[in-house]
């Protein structure tokens, strides 16, 4: 008897790079740009870690570093939501989103092949087109909570569309009915 097949996802990285302005919250977005996957909508920096020599934290701050020119101490790096998604073309992965409020430098477009545009926005008020998958990420930070599953479907669009809006947030041990 052959072993059933598991689960070998992709483990990426989402930065949260988070600060206080008088209107809200806001967060750091890029667009992405050229023939990359999702081209020309918003979405947090991340990345994919380089192999197994790297954990998370590692992964965050070189991506934060390539993608943004800031710089940020691991010491820094907070736990915010873990996402299981899948895409609508199938393909599952887990996401790390994970939060900085501290750094050094001033973020800017570091990878203009693969990004052309970056910006702060508010929480609250997350621009359009974005990402699914992104979108259910801070949706389920903004909510607290701390694991989600977000499984698209495979005629839902790539971009966040409120109508099919697939994010499903995990109630965490304490919380109510626990």
């Amino acid at each position: 008897m052959s072993p059933p097949d598991r689960h070998t996802e992709p483990v990426d990285v989402h930065l949260i790079l988070r600060r206080d302005a008088a209107a809200g919250p806001q967060v750091l977005l890029s667009r992405r740009a050229g023939t990359v996957y999702a081209a020309g909508l918003w979405h947090l920096p991340s990345g994919h870690l380089d192999g197994p020599h790297e954990d998370v934290v590692d992964a965050l701050v070189r991506e934060t570093a390539e993608e943004t020119g800031v710089r940020v101490d691991p010491s820094d790096v907070r736990a915010a939501v873990t996402v299981h998604h899948r895409s609508p073309g199938g393909g599952a992965r887990v996401g790390f989103f994970l939060q900085v409020r501290h750094w050094r430098g001033t973020p800017q477009v570091m990878e203009p092949a693969v990004c052309d545009a970056m910006d702060w926005y508010r929480l609250d008020a997350l621009p359009v087109p974005m990402v699914a998958y992104c979108r259910a990420g801070l949706d389920a930070y903004r909510s607290g909570a701390r694991l989600a599953v977000h499984f698209q479907q495979p005629d839902d669009p790539i971009a966040y569309d409120p109508t099919r809006d697939r994010l499903r947030t995990v109630p965490a041990v304490g919380d109510a009915d626990s």
